[in-house]
């Protein structure tokens, strides 16, 4: 049996391999013209996409506070829920910029200073809007343990909740910026919505637990 080549080895050998590998792997895409058809599904479906786990982020960041329903175990549960969908959320939608810049559909100018698009200045700019509002939220998540005192979390709280007026930018933009949405996604887009108005209500309506576990 042929003596192994000791692993410090291997792994030299290995190194450039990988990258070969990518780079066929690349060329077989590009030839197989499976490319465009990626391409063009992210340019219809990239912004779907990215709404939908968003939205999800949202009932999940409510979820998350409640103390009605579930206890902390569930609550840390839904708290991950959230994080996770809140990066498949962001995810997409660098997605959903970067293939309409690219396809021409409106300009970086846009994207950057809302209602400047020349097209549809008033709905690409609510995107805008609603996409600055989404990185300002996920920053303030990401930083949260900067904001200690009551000041300072107020100022937290004041932030992560410029979500629901950017998550209400997101709908209008998703339904009325590009093609006629499917009947599905008008679906999904009204149950999603009755889902946030129906949490924030019991939120805001509803006891809470005391640290014991009985509402108060």
């Amino acid at each position: 049996m042929p003596a192994q080549p000791p692993p410090a080895i291997r792994s030299a050998l290995l190194r450039p391999a990988l990258p070969a590998a990518l780079l066929l792997f690349l060329a077989v895409t590009l030839h197989s013209g499976a490319m465009d058809s990626t391409v063009h599904f992210l340019d219809y479906d990239a912004g779907v996409l990215a709404l939908v786990s968003l939205s999800a982020t949202v009932l999940w960041g409510l979820a998350a506070t409640d103390r009605m329903v579930l206890f902390a175990p569930h609550r840390l549960l839904a708290q991950a829920v959230h994080r996770g969908t809140g990066i498949a959320g962001l995810g997409f939608l660098g997605l959903h910029i970067w293939v309409k810049v690219a396809e021409g559909h409106t300009g970086a100018t846009a994207l950057a200073v809302p209602f400047t698009d020349g097209a549809r200045p008033a709905l690409i700019g609510c995107g805008t809007l609603a996409g600055y509002g989404f990185v300002a939220v996920a920053v303030s998540g990401a930083v949260r343990g900067a904001f200690t005192g009551r000041t300072a979390a107020r100022c937290w709280w004041a932030l992560h909740t410029v979500a629901y007026p950017a998550w209400g930018l997101a709908l209008l933009h998703g339904l009325k910026a590009g093609r006629s949405a499917a009947s599905w996604a008008i679906a999904g887009y009204g149950i999603a919505l009755a889902g946030v108005a129906l949490r924030l209500a019991l939120r805001l309506r509803g006891p809470r637990r005391t640290a014991g576990g009985e509402p108060r």
